[in-house]
């Protein structure tokens, strides 16, 4: 291992140690009111204020002509018909600006569609080196795989933060616990959520090329959710945590009448702890992703350049001289290095 895969790889893992060091001496000493109510309350409104400020800051981003990012038939003669693919590939209304950013959200399709490439040298004719590509699946399999576990995991949480459970979480935690072997229930959404953020980092350290460009904020986020995840997990099915003293706690802090119970263990402190590094940590990072690619001018635009005029609206009016004026401002100059000039 190289000296600046170390650096990038070991620090946030040390930083992450350190986090559940600093709640587990805050619970030692007496601190629960601050790792409860603070922390938690600082979290959010810091995770706000920096969400505003980044969507804000992104949407005032001039815009000077439509680059949307296509790899299909635009439109052209009447009788050259797309199909539905090549109008989700590149749009030219709004309503399929909208079914291509649909599929993106909910699905990955620019990643399902991912490539890769590898450069295969014959062992007997090295200097025959061919360039072969192929679909990688692992990726898009991997992240997708994340990112719903992680939302079903936030939405199973609802239940802490409201007085009657709704019925939709419900039906989601009987449909995530189905595989009831063990007591309690075991769901499958966190073993999924850890093996697929598993994957995704070891991805990164043993592939050679995603482990020469991964920094540490690559690695850090990773090292985060995974300690919450694993915390979640010994919380429910090794620790005892009392349930109703927790949402005693949760109720209080969505009502803005905290209450900090007596007789939660400090595994759930760390755990509280880490979910608010996580919020404050989101809006300054690549996580952000999630508000940035409804932004993005490369997805959200339609590409009708060819018969709709794009107007920038953030130019200032210029006031543009026709070339007569210059001509007429240096004439004599002109003629006297030979330039040509319209009028003598």
């Amino acid at each position: 291992m190289t000296d600046f895969f170390k650096l990038h790889f070991f620090i946030p893992l040390g930083i992450v140690l350190a986090l559940i060091i600093i709640p587990y001496v805050g619970y030692m000493a007496n601190q629960q009111l601050v790792l409860a109510v603070v922390i938690p309350y600082l979290a959010v409104l810091i995770f706000l204020e920096g969400l505003i400020y980044r969507v804000i800051k992104w949407a005032r981003s001039p815009v000077p002509f439509r680059i949307p990012t296509t790899c299909a038939q635009n439109r052209s003669l009447p009788w050259i018909k797309k199909s539905i693919g090549e109008k989700l590939d590149n749009p030219e209304t709004t309503l399929q600006v909208i079914g291509r950013m649909a599929l993106e959200v909910l699905f990955f399709r620019s990643l399902f569609r991912n490539l890769t490439t590898k450069l295969r040298r014959p062992a007997d004719h090295p200097e025959d080196a061919k360039l072969y590509y192929w679909s990688y699946k692992w990726l898009w399999l991997g992240a997708i795989a994340f990112h719903y576990t992680f939302l079903i995991v936030l939405l199973r949480h609802l239940r802490f933060f409201t007085e009657t459970t709704p019925g939709f979480v419900q039906t989601i935690e009987h449909v995530d616990g189905w595989f009831q072997i063990f007591q309690p229930t075991v769901y499958l959404t966190g073993i999924i959520l850890l093996a697929a953020l598993t994957y995704l980092l070891l991805r990164r350290v043993y592939n050679p090329n995603m482990r020469y460009i991964s920094l540490a904020s690559d690695y850090f986020p990773l090292f985060l959710i995974m300690a919450i995840g694993t915390t979640g997990i010994l919380m429910r099915y090794f620790f005892k945590v009392d349930i109703t003293a927790v949402k005693q706690l949760a109720l209080g802090l969505v009502t803005f009448k905290p209450t900090v119970p007596a007789g939660i263990g400090v595994i759930f402190y760390i755990h509280l702890f880490l979910v608010s590094v996580l919020f404050m940590y989101f809006p300054f990072s690549k996580l952000l992703h999630m508000a940035g690619v409804f932004l993005s001018p490369t997805r959200n635009l339609a590409n009708n350049n060819r018969w709709v005029r794009h107007i920038n609206p953030w130019n200032y009016p210029v006031k543009f001289h026709p070339y007569i004026e210059h001509e007429n401002k240096y004439r004599q100059a002109m003629k006297e290095v030979g330039l040509p000039v319209e009028k003598e």
